[in-house]
């Protein structure tokens, strides 16, 4: 029979009863060995052809040889009656799918038919051999059969995936094409189908998956940063989530300190971080003096005995604490008794005080007593001469 006058469900036909001729062990059912040099690969796309064009016909109810009408008028009314059930059974979907299936078995088989004959046994080959110009033509004639039905038969490329040629519907991505259920995430393999994604170092991710891998992860919560986000610290933040370290606020236009890589507000850093006054023990915030190896706002900066403020910059110091120079000379018992000023060079003591040696004078003649004996009587110091005259 010339193949090139079959139409495409009648070179199915005849191909299945060639295919069904191949030779098989006597008790597995197993096909035979293939002699050396024939590609093992071609051999089992043949028996998947051989398969899927065994459904076809039946699900077609094409005639068996021994079984259909002879005559042409009875070939004719067949023909038609299998028409109709084309249409009837054979969905455009699912004849894309079994097409896919067909031209990959068929690319099989062409590959098995370009070999170069072996030594050996040659008959499994022989016996697919196609007449070379034909081959063309048979297609030819199935691809117009499939058209018949809607079913577009043209390639519209290799899918990247299975490297085999798409018929049906095809996703085009990355300056490749795909079938649908190959188009998948490199992470969990998820079929992406018509939703977004994204695209890292020539691999596809979902949505889901890429933002997990490879967006920024917020220091506090650990998760994703989808939308806004915050740098501060060398880190990054969800805006929600960089807030006081003590006390949870958000911070405002003060900004924030850091102290040991925490954010802190300006209340609380000073709070607890911030030196502390030597007079009130309030954090110094802003203008400050530094004296006696502390801080003090410069209020609080003052004598301690008479809170008077130092009018110059100098100031006396007792444990610590900043004097005027009267106090100082006071706590420290250096006062004159007479003048009450401070006693900073030759000293007279006399009564149990201290005097300038220009103000210890007798208090009834007014000399000074610098010198001889000193009476006292009703805490007042008098010379000799005045006290035995006034008391005796």
């Amino acid at each position: 029979m010339d193949p090139s006058t079959l139409s495409g469900f009648d070179f199915l036909t005849e191909f299945v009863k060639g295919a069904s001729s191949l030779p098989v062990g006597e008790s597995t059912g197993e096909p035979k060995p293939l002699p050396s040099g024939v590609d093992q690969t071609a051999s089992t796309s043949r028996v998947q052809m051989q398969s899927v064009c065994s459904s076809l016909i039946d699900s077609n109810q094409l005639p068996d040889e021994g079984t259909g009408p002879k005559d042409d008028a009875a070939r004719e009314s067949v023909e038609l009656s299998r028409d109709r059930s084309e249409t009837k059974f054979l969905s455009p979907k699912s004849a894309t799918g079994e097409l896919d299936e067909i031209m990959a078995c068929l690319a099989g088989v062409v590959s098995a038919t370009d070999l170069p004959p072996h030594s050996g046994d040659t008959s499994l080959v022989s016996s697919l051999e196609i007449p070379k110009g034909s081959l063309d033509t048979m297609l030819g004639t199935l691809e117009t059969d499939l058209k018949r039905l809607g079913v577009s038969t043209g390639a519209k490329g290799l899918c990247d995936g299975c490297q085999k040629p798409i018929v049906g519907t095809i996703i085009t991505a990355m300056g490749h094409t795909w079938h649908p259920e190959h188009f998948v995430c490199s992470h969990c393999e998820e079929e992406i189908g018509q939703n977004s994604f994204y695209e890292r170092d020539g691999r596809v991710y979902c949505n889901k998956d890429y933002q997990n891998l490879f967006s920024p992860q917020c220091a506090y919560c650990k998760r994703p940063i989808l939308d806004k986000i915050l740098m501060a610290l060398d880190k990054a933040w969800h805006p929600e989530h960089f807030f006081c370290a003590y006390c949870g606020d958000r911070f405002d236009t003060d900004g924030y300190h850091e102290k040991d890589g925490k954010a802190y507000c300006r209340k609380d850093y000073f709070k607890m971080f911030a030196p502390k006054c030597g007079c009130c023990d309030r954090p110094v915030l802003d203008n400050y003096i530094s004296a006696l190896n502390n801080f003090w706002h410069p209020e609080c900066f003052i004598c301690r005995d008479c809170l008077t403020p130092f009018t110059s910059a100098n100031f006396f110091e007792v444990a610590g604490l900043p004097y005027c120079e009267i106090h100082y000379h006071q706590r420290q018992g250096t006062l004159c008794s007479a003048c009450q000023k401070p006693i900073t060079g030759r000293c007279i003591t006399a009564m149990g005080r201290r005097f300038h040696p220009e103000h210890l004078v007798c208090a009834f003649c007014l000399k000074q007593l610098g010198k001889g004996i000193i009476k006292e009587k009703n805490d007042k110091p008098y010379c000799n001469t005045c006290f035995n005259k006034l008391f005796f």
